[in-house]
This record gives C-alpha cells, structure tokens and sequence, in this order.
C-alpha cells in the first residue's frame, strides 16, 4: 500500500466529517428556539453519550490505565469545545468565533508541522480570514474568552483522539468518551433545559445525536489513524469552506470576492495537507492481541511525539 492511500482515506473521511457537522447544526437551528444552542449541544452530547454505551458496552476493565485517562480527558475537551462555542456564539459574530475557534486546530498544524508542511496551516489561515471575515464583527471579551476556550479544547481534541485510536480499537474508545461528555455537558447545561424537554424534543435531539457528534466523531477518530495531526489540523481550515458552499446550495447565500478566494486557499492548503499528511508506520503503536488496550508495544520516541501522547 502506498504511503498516499492512507493519506487519501484520512482526508476522505476528515472531509465526510466536516460535512455532517454542518448538515447537523444547520438540522439544530430548530432546536434553538425551545432549548437554545447550549440545550441542543447538551442534548446531542447526552444522546451520543447513551448510543455508543448502549451499542459498544465498553468494558473498561479492558483498557489499560492510560488509555482509560487519555479516554476520560477527551470526553471533558468534547463538551468543552461544544459548549464554549455554543457561549461564544451567542456573544459573537459567528464568523469572528468561528476564527478564533480555528486557532486550535490551526495552533497544532503549526506545532506539529515540518519544513515545507508549515506552508498549509499558513495558506489556510489566510483562507479562513477570507472566509469568516472577522473584522466586520466586535469583540466582546467574554465571548472572545469562550471562543479562545473552545480553540484550546479542539486542539486538545485532535490530540486526544488520535491518542486514544492508537491505543483502543475500533470506537471502543468513543464509547467511554462520549458518555464522560455527557456527564460533563448535563452538569453545565442540564438544569437549565429539563423543564423544556418534551417527546418531540428527545426524538429530535436523538435524530441530530447519529449526524452530530456520533457519525464525525467516529470518522475523525479514523480519519486520525491514517493522518498527522499537523495534516489534521490544516485539513479542519475546509470546514468554513463547506459551510459557505452548503449555505450558497440550501440558503442561496452568494458569496463575494473575498469568501470566494478564501475558499481557494483553503482548498489548495487541504490538498497540500493531504499530499504531505499520511502517518508513517512508526507513528501507529502496535496493539496487544485481541485488540484491547492493555500494555502497549515499545515504541520510538519520535512516534510517541507523533501521536499527541499527553497523560
């Protein structure tokens, strides 16, 4: 297999992801009304959470110790990038939050980039000021304090998850995340919303749980297997793009010169990250028989690095 398959793989299916991520806030404008933002991310979180449980059946037992945190903490980022921006949102223009959220991912392409790989992220940066236009928009501090907070949790995210798809087979990994999301997000947002909570409301927050997180959080954590972290990163500057295209197709939202040349950049950046983006066989720590997490296979130095290990 060519070192350019996988890469390809990865860009398909981080793509894919980004897709049903846009599909699934614009399917959650509905919602707003009766829970707001913040009750729609807890119920899509809450439902995510009760799926993958129920279908999975985790046994944690099964994990190694390590695996166990890295699986724990991934599921605190989770909330915590989808309710900050939910707070940030609500205080911001949607394209100045959605520009200082990108600072992560952006943040770890840059980090985890080399040589020539560092022109990506930059590319894409610009693309992205192109696309959400963040000056024409004021700043307010707590909503740019939400949205900085948000930027450090997708950036913890993307290590995270890649960390734990390394050392959990198959969602086995999700399936302990995505319920500590759940836990973390009905602590914050929980209260406010139950007394809203109707039947009508539990099937559609279950509909919008498949389309948003449970099918892209299980392609990004495929995607990740396949990918650098730095590529990763570069490739999330596509997601403005794709919801610039999806509101020009379902809105008829026009785009002007600026948003258009963004999208050029983004896309030429996308395309760099996915010629440059595929993990070497060293990056992927070797798993025990039967699949399972327990104690984990040496592996070089520079791997571990690769692979975002943080305790």
């Amino acid at each position: 297999m060519t070192s350019s398959t996988p890469a390809r793989s990865g860009t398909a299916m981080a793509v894919a992801s980004m897709i049903c991520v846009q599909l699934g806030l614009a399917a959650s404008v509905g919602l707003f009304d009766r829970v707001g933002p913040e009750g729609a991310a807890w119920l899509r979180l809450a439902w995510a959470g009760v799926l993958l449980a129920v279908l999975v059946r985790p046994r944690p037992s099964a994990f190694s110790r390590s695996a166990l945190r890295a699986c724990v903490a991934l599921g605190v980022v989770t909330a915590g990038v989808t309710l900050l921006f939910m707070a940030a949102v609500a205080r911001l223009p949607l394209g100045t939050a959605s520009a200082l959220e990108f600072l992560g991912p952006l943040g770890v392409a840059v980090a985890r980039g080399r040589g020539g790989a560092k022109l990506w992220p930059a590319l894409a940066a610009a693309g992205v000021l192109l696309l959400t236009e963040p000056w024409h928009g004021g700043i307010d501090p707590v909503g740019a304090a939400y949205a900085l907070g948000a930027a450090v949790c997708w950036a913890a995210y993307i290590l995270l998850t890649q960390r734990v798809g390394d050392e959990v087979s198959g969602v086995r990994g999700l399936a302990v995340s995505m319920p500590v999301a759940a836990v973390v997000a009905t602590g914050v947002a929980g209260p406010s919303v139950l007394g809203e909570l109707t039947w009508q409301v539990l099937l559609a927050g279950l509909g919008l749980a498949l389309l948003l997180p449970v099918i892209p959080f299980v392609l990004e954590l495929l995607a990740l297997r396949r990918l650098t972290v730095a590529a990763f990163g570069t490739l999330m500057a596509l997601e403005p793009a794709i919801a610039l295209v999806v509101g020009l197709a379902a809105l008829g939202q026009v785009p002007g010169p600026g948003a258009v040349a963004g999208i050029a950049f983004v896309v030429v950046a996308g395309i760099g990250a996915e010629r440059s983006g595929a993990r070497p066989p060293a990056d992927r720590p070797t798993l025990p028989p039967g699949g399972t997490s327990g104690p984990a296979q040496p592996v070089p130095e520079e791997s571990e690095a690769a692979a975002g290990t943080r305790c």
